[in-house]
């Protein structure tokens, strides 16, 4: 058998911590004891440390730590869902930290994460954050351009309670060149479509797309795709993934001007709508030999 030696110099142990060196060291050095130290019911210390640890309530973490840990969830459902748990977590998920806000009722312009319309929430955002878009009302968006990665979303309950309004005369209600996602919105055109995109992946989940009708109905498009860059190019992947939208209105639901084609489109029919599920891609990506 190998012999250990310990030296401790200057250090001070409390009588605990030694009792975890001691056990380590015995049950590295001769396994034998170790084993007969567990069949007596021997519980070396670190182990009681962890069952007590374990009984922490996750209220206990102070707010930074909290967080650091909202920060890894999904804005919706997920985050939204936390900020109903109490007004610590609320104040805590709903943090500009975490996303900025779009509310046309805040009078204060100098709160922090809080803008009075779309467009200067998008201007001030940076590449990856999600703007919280205010149920009630409506929220007017001409022609929105947004060139950088980032997450809208509705923040009512339901998508008709956030509303984005294209008025007559623009081409587009929001204009993506970049990848983004929007989620649990009501966007509407009076005359064009609803969503312009040029480049990027652009996901629409449990969305509202509405076209007013209009004697030039054949000129609106809830979606429009003009992407028409090689799928090779640059690396990128040009697309537009709908999943469980409804889409009224218009000419027909996507229109595409460029390289990507309408591709594995579901339909279901519910009392009152039409839900739909499709993508719009490079027809390479997902062509079968025949």
């Amino acid at each position: 058998m190998m012999s250990r030696n310990v030296v401790l110099v200057g250090s001070c142990f409390a009588a605990d911590e030694v009792q975890v060196i001691l056990s380590s060291i015995m049950a590295e050095s001769v396994p034998e004891l170790g084993a007969a130290a567990a069949a007596s019911g021997f519980v070396p210390m670190e182990k009681k440390r962890l069952k007590s640890s374990s009984r922490m309530n996750i209220n206990d973490l102070d707010d930074g730590c909290l967080m650091h840990i909202f920060s890894f969830l999904t804005p919706i459902p997920d985050r939204y869902n936390t900020a109903l748990v109490c007004h610590r977590w609320r104040f805590l998920a709903c943090h500009p930290h975490h996303w900025l806000r779009v509310d046309r009722s805040i009078k204060d312009s100098s709160q922090p994460g809080v803008f009075p319309n779309l467009e200067n929430a998008i201007s001030a955002a940076r590449p990856g954050d999600t703007i919280l878009i205010a149920a009630g009302g409506s929220h007017v968006a001409h022609n929105v351009q947004i060139n950088k990665p980032l997450c809208l979303i509705g923040g009512g309950a339901l998508p008709d309670d956030t509303l984005l309004i294209c008025l007559q005369g623009s081409e587009s209600a929001l204009e993506f060149l970049a990848t983004c996602k929007i989620a649990n919105l009501t966007v509407r055109a009076e005359l064009g479509c609803c969503l312009l995109h040029r480049s990027g992946r652009l996901t629409i989940e449990g969305c509202i797309l509405q076209c007013e009708e209009n004697p030039l109905d054949h000129l609106s498009y809830p979606i429009i795709s003009t992407a028409n860059e090689p799928l090779a190019a640059k690396g990128r992947k040009d697309s537009v993934n709908v999943l469980s939208t409804r889409i009224e209105g218009g000419a027909r639901a996507v229109s595409t001007i460029g390289a990507l084609v309408l591709q594995r489109v579901r339909v279901i029919c519910s009392r009152t709508a039409l839900l739909f599920w499709f993508d719009v891609e490079h027809l390479e990506t997902t062509q079968v030999a025949s």
